[in-house]
């Protein structure tokens, strides 16, 4: 699990025996943006926990 977050932030090299096509593309591009607006929300909450 570790290793797909770290390739979907580009981290970490892709593996180039992995099968590559435009809908694999788009999973990834996704789940990308998926994360960073969650990281961006528990900010969000660790922000206003603090400030109350």
């Amino acid at each position: 699990m570790w290793k797909q977050i770290l390739t979907y932030f580009y981290l970490r090299k892709r593996d180039p025996n992995e099968p590559r096509n435009i809908n694999i593309k788009f999973m990834h591009g996704m789940n990308r943006i998926s994360l960073l607006m969650f990281l961006v929300a528990v900010i969000v909450m660790i922000i206003r926990l603090i400030t109350k």
